[in-house]
């Protein structure tokens, strides 16, 4: 039987400035940890504002969120190194999220995009952000500048992938100090991503998936979303990260910062956890 051909092709320069990313993150101490987190609440009530107001809130920015408020209760998890040993901790969250956007030539691309200060910002605010720079004009194209730069050598491509290591305040400027990247946003049902970061803390979000879980003594189906938290192991050590996922866990399940279930439910729905509120006053009040 003949061997068919093959045809060899340029490598794009944003691969290669990927790959180049992944060399030296893969370099570092990175400890993974994959858990399912219950969403349901969470997406029942954006379904509920989506129904109220016709506008879809994000929900990266609700895990930016989130993020930001877990790393209020642990913020040494919002720190690096320098090249002297020294912990730089930072204050502000500042959160690099991939973006979906549409290319040039039509097709569907992640672009990182930087939200500041997240921990000083509304859900609606990081929001407005997100959906700003999805819908943005500005051009996914490389400048000349950034081409000229990815045609040095390797060796020299990849220094600006060790500002973590060396200079914390500078990466901070350039690429935030947490992460977000998504899988899930690419397809269809669950499943967990594991990947190489430069950051200390970064979140992979993969799928979602309805599965049975016992709640409340029953068994119901709930929507399960698959989430990798990786760490630094260099700057974060387990027990710290162990309590900074239960944190993170509980905020994303409780639905942090999204509109109470009221809040732009239809009248039918509002009425009736009225109902049941009053009735459990009630309760309460003839006991005493």
């Amino acid at each position: 039987m003949d061997e068919r051909g093959e045809h060899v092709e340029r490598l794009a320069p944003a691969h290669r400035a990927t790959a180049d990313y992944m060399q030296v993150a893969g370099g570092r101490s990175n400890v993974h940890g994959l858990v399912e987190v219950d969403v349901t609440e969470a997406r029942r009530r954006i379904r509920q504002f989506e129904t109220a107001t016709g506008e879809e809130l994000s929900f990266t920015a609700f895990l930016a969120c989130c993020l930001a408020r877990a790393i209020e209760y642990h913020p040494r998890v919002n720190a690096y190194r320098d090249w002297r040993g020294r912990l730089h901790v930072f204050e502000d969250v500042d959160v690099n999220v991939l973006v979906e956007t549409t290319g040039g030539g039509g097709e569907q691309l992640g672009v990182p995009h930087v939200v500041r200060a997240v921990n000083d910002r509304s859900l609606r605010a990081v929001h407005d952000e997100i959906r700003g720079a999805q819908y943005s004009q500005k051009s996914t194209a490389l400048s000349w500048g950034e081409r000229a730069a990815l045609r040095l050598p390797g060796v020299v491509r990849r220094l600006v992938w060790r500002l973590p290591r060396w200079f914390p305040r500078r990466w901070k400027l350039l690429a935030g100090t947490v992460a977000i990247t998504s899988v899930g946003m690419f397809g269809e049902g669950g499943g967990w991503a594991v990947s190489p970061t430069n950051y200390t803390v970064q979140l992979t979000v993969g799928g979602i998936a309805e599965k049975p879980r016992v709640v409340d003594g029953g068994l119901s189906t709930r929507e399960l979303l698959s989430l990798t938290v990786t760490f630094d192991h260099d700057v974060v050590d387990g027990a710290q990260a162990a309590r900074f996922v239960d944190r993170l866990v509980a905020l994303i399940e409780d639905g942090y910062g999204l509109p109470a279930a009221t809040q732009g439910a239809t009248p039918e729905v509002e009425s009736s956890l009225r109902s049941r509120l009053s009735s459990l006053v009630d309760r309460v009040t003839g006991r005493w």
